[in-house]
């Protein structure tokens, strides 16, 4: 194959790190006798890791410190960017196409189809509010970095308020709807902010002035993760004050809370991290495959099953477990995943067989921010779960964002970041504060 075409649409976790590999492997200047034009499509300039936006939201993270450039960074990998959102895939031709740009309601520039002949799909997922009526309206999502900026801004307003000799309230109420690792790390980081604010000008923001419910339809929190690491979150959550409520349905949102059955809970946020869904436009997209949640129906090589040139990764991928289960939506899951499909993509230009993917569970890590980290290491090597805690357990949940960052950057510039990251926390402020 003459320079083989690699469209990859989405730079999240999977998607970004399949791209840094790829260019490195086979891209311009990489020495490489197997050449190809790899080409990243994302409708945002910049890339953060997903599971941080609970610390974007909180101003815990500041955004525009550890975001990355797409186009820096694909200039130093061997890969093109494209600014762009995929509308419709022309499986006939081998093209995407994506949407014309717009600036102001001017159009900069007009829808454009890439040739492909090889696609992978990485477009990650969204927030499931399953229909629930005021969601939509009323709810704030932590699905990007722009939704998560938008809850830190409310939450400064909030908490400015509160503090207004004319507020009428003594606290600032709360509400999160799903306690799966968003919410439950949301509500604890709520509390390390809150304490750092009183740093900066934000008087008397005690502890208890915070109302944070937890509202959870199932019977636990943490339903994906072994139910002692559950009991050990939960115990964490109500020491800090945080109301977890269980075995509750939200049936509606409405602008001042949230309507639990008949019962009505008053919030001035509202956040819905209670499931998650690919985007809505996959669904029957070119007339491949989809479960119930629009994810992408993949084979073990993870192509999909209509069409082997087009390989899905991540949350938008619907890859079957032999239990008759799903891979769950995890980034351990897009890392793995994004790694399969590099050296799948390099066999089939070379003509070699492609390698079946097996998901690998190496635990589950929830950060209750300063507070403690709970979590099980090495889940399928040794027979069952290691719970860890404390400060064994937030040294590895550290070391899973430093890992991301050795896929894109390599061990040397992941150091000298890490380095960068611990002198800025000694010079400017513990939180984004505008």
């Amino acid at each position: 194959m003459n320079c083989p075409r690699i469209v990859i649409i989405g730079g999240g976790a999977g998607g970004l790190e399949l791209a840094s590999r790829l260019g490195n492997k086979l891209g311009r200047n990489s020495g490489s006798n197997n050449r190809a034009h790899i080409t990243l499509v994302d409708k945002n300039h910049t890339h953060i890791w997903k599971p941080l936006l609970h610390e974007v939201a909180t101003g815990t993270l500041d955004v525009e410190i550890d975001q990355l450039s797409y186009r820096a960074h694909a200039a130093a990998h061997h890969f093109e960017f494209q600014l762009g959102s995929l509308t419709d895939i022309n499986r006939d031709q081998q093209q995407v196409i994506l949407a014309p740009i717009e600036d102001d309601g001017e159009e900069v520039l007009a829808s454009r189809a890439l040739e492909y002949d090889y696609l992978v799909l990485a477009i990650g997922s969204v927030s499931n509010h399953f229909n629930t009526p005021g969601v939509a309206e009323h709810c704030i999502f932590l699905d990007s970095p722009e939704q998560a900026q938008r809850f830190q801004h409310y939450l400064l307003m909030a908490y400015l308020k509160l503090n207004s000799p004319a507020h009428p309230k003594d606290k600032l109420n709360i509400a999160i709807v799903g306690a799966g690792a968003t919410g439950v790390e949301l509500a604890a980081e709520l509390y390390h902010a809150a304490a750092e604010l009183n740093l900066y000008g934000y008087a008397d923001l005690r502890q208890n002035r915070l109302n944070i419910q937890l509202i959870e339809a199932g019977p636990r929190i943490l339903p994906a993760l072994p139910e002692r690491i559950a009991l050990a979150a939960h115990k964490e959550l109500t020491k800090l004050g945080v109301t977890v409520r269980t075995s509750t349905k939200v049936t509606a949102a409405t602008k001042t809370g949230l309507l639990l059955d008949e019962q009505h809970v008053e919030a001035e946020l509202m956040v819905w991290a209670a499931g998650i869904k690919a985007p809505d436009f996959l669904k029957d997209i070119a007339g491949l495959e989809n479960n119930r949640i629009n994810q992408l129906v993949v084979n073990q090589q993870l192509q999909t099953t209509r069409d082997a040139k087009i390989y899905a990764i991540g949350d938008c991928a619907g890859c079957p477990l032999p239990d008759n289960k799903w891979v769950p939506p995890r980034a351990q899951s897009a890392h793995q995943m994004a790694s399969l499909v590099a050296k799948n993509i390099i066999a089939d230009i070379a003509g070699k067989p492609q390698k079946d993917y097996h998901y690998k569970d190496h635990g589950s890590l929830i950060s209750l921010s300063r507070f403690g980290t709970v979590g099980s290491l090495m889940g399928n090597l040794v027979g069952g779960a290691m719970m860890i805690e404390g400060r064994i357990a937030r040294l590895a949940y550290m070391s899973l964002y430093r890992m991301h960052q050795v896929a894109l950057h390599g061990w040397l510039r992941m150091i000298l970041i890490s380095l960068v990251a611990r002198i800025n926390r000694i010079v400017r402020p513990k939180l984004k504060l505008h």
